[in-house]
């Protein structure tokens, strides 16, 4: 039997955090602005070197901390209505090309749970790729035909998951990985 989280209540935005919403809105409405970020996301440098040096200090605990609660809310309903049965005790790693940062996830116990080690079926990607993905701005299978996102291992298990979430109506969102467990 796993423990349960600890309630911290309500946690406080973070500082800026409204500034921040409104420069976003501010700049998707600029088309100069908007030239200027795709000039700036074409040349500037890759992120994944820093986001390896993070993932590496962070202890396994700390990430299921901070994924798992959010991820099980997203999927809360696909849950309960026993989409992921067919996942029960299978591990998929979703990984940023080159292999690092990543993050392996399995399913158990009717929950998603974030583990150390390798997938059965790993999905390997670009940052965008996965952001395109998540923010569903084109179809999971274009991504995977143009190569954007490969599928390595038991690829079964990978097309099925890539399945599930194109069937799913869910639409993550910053505020819901923010919400208190």
């Amino acid at each position: 039997m796993l423990p349960t989280l600890p309630s911290f209540g309500k946690l406080p935005t973070p500082p800026g955090f409204a500034q921040l919403q409104r420069l976003s809105n501010q700049l998707q409405h600029n088309p100069l602005a908007g030239q200027t970020l795709a000039v700036i996301r074409e040349y500037a440098p890759s992120p994944v070197p820093l986001l390896n040096g993070i993932d590496q200090r962070i202890p396994l605990h700390l990430k299921q901390l901070a994924a798992e609660a959010p991820l099980n809310r997203l999927f809360s309903d696909a849950i309960a209505e026993g989409e992921f049965d067919d996942f029960e005790g299978r591990r998929i790693r979703l990984e940023i090309n080159g292999g690092q940062p990543g993050i392996t996830l399995g399913y158990w116990a009717g929950r998603l749970r974030v583990l150390n080690g390798p997938g059965e079926a790993t999905i390997r990607g670009s940052v965008g790729a996965f952001r395109t993905l998540a923010e569903r701005k084109q179809d999971p299978d274009q991504l995977f035909f143009q190569r954007r996102l490969v599928i390595e291992g038991d690829t079964e298990l990978g097309l099925a998951l890539k399945n599930l979430l194109d069937s799913l109506d869910w639409h993550p969102r910053l505020r819901d990985f923010l919400k208190p467990w």
